[in-house]
């Protein structure tokens, strides 16, 4: 129940009662929670208060609503590590999802000025542009966009790119060693054209990773921008104190 004297505001407290009753599996995933109704009836406050709590909470990514129907938990985030430590697709399947790519595109371009300038290259190199989205049992995850210079991967319209991870190609096929990569990490908003990929409403939450990655030399071969759902994915970073 709710405590009207503790310091903690009313609908603070009912946040953590759904959280608790997510976490606790109390509303296992895909199954109902409460109405509004319910809710506003069984703590004494008003559907105003729950609603906010539950808009929160489905903004958040621990619940949904289906029109008609109610409102559900969500399936859990996938937690992820960076990246630079392994590829989202082996990291995905290593959890037992089961994964899928479509190609969108590439195409033989130059090089954005923005992403030139990141790589340190010049504006007039040319370069593939490959476009890829990620499925997670059959849903949109994750948008990934790469730039690399021609030079560095000849035909590379000619390779499985649905199939085999770039970096795999790169290493493989083309003999490019990862010696190091750059990564950041920023939230954002979904466009209008991300959001129809994504199946996701425009401006949902996305997280943004950018990674730079260097070959042999310090040479910047590959630079990547991955887009994933908010809603479907924690990114998990872990640190070892060195003496």
């Amino acid at each position: 129940m709710l405590d009207r004297n503790s310091p903690l505001p009313l609908h603070v407290q009912l946040e953590e009662i759904i959280k608790a009753g997510i976490e606790n599996e109390e509303w296992p995933p895909n199954t109902v929670i409460p109405s509004e109704n319910e809710l506003s009836k069984r703590y004494g406050i008003s559907r105003m208060t729950v609603r906010s709590v539950i808009t929160r909470l489905v903004h958040e990514g621990l619940l949904y609503s289906v029109p008609g129907k109610g409102t559900f938990v969500a399936e859990p985030k996938i937690v992820s590590s960076p990246l630079s430590q392994m590829g989202i697709r082996e990291q995905l399947e290593q959890m037992g999802y089961k994964t899928s790519t479509k190609l969108l595109s590439i195409e033989k371009t130059e090089m954005p000025a923005g992403i030139a300038k990141k790589m340190q290259l010049g504006k007039d190199t040319a370069v593939y542009e490959v476009k890829r989205i990620r499925f997670v049992k059959g849903e949109p995850l994750s948008i990934h966009t790469s730039w690399i210079p021609a030079d560095f991967c000849p035909d590379l319209e000619q390779k499985d790119l649905e199939g085999a991870q770039l970096c795999d190609i790169l290493e493989k096929d083309y003999q490019h060693e990862i010696v190091k990569i750059v990564e950041t990490l920023e939230s954002t908003t979904a466009t209008a054209g991300e959001s129809k990929l994504l199946q996701i409403k425009e401006s949902a939450p996305l997280l943004l990773l950018e990674d730079i990655i260097f070959t042999k030399g310090d040479v910047p071969m590959e630079y990547s921008r991955v887009l994933f759902r908010g809603d479907k994915i924690k990114l998990k970073l872990e640190f070892n104190k060195t003496v």
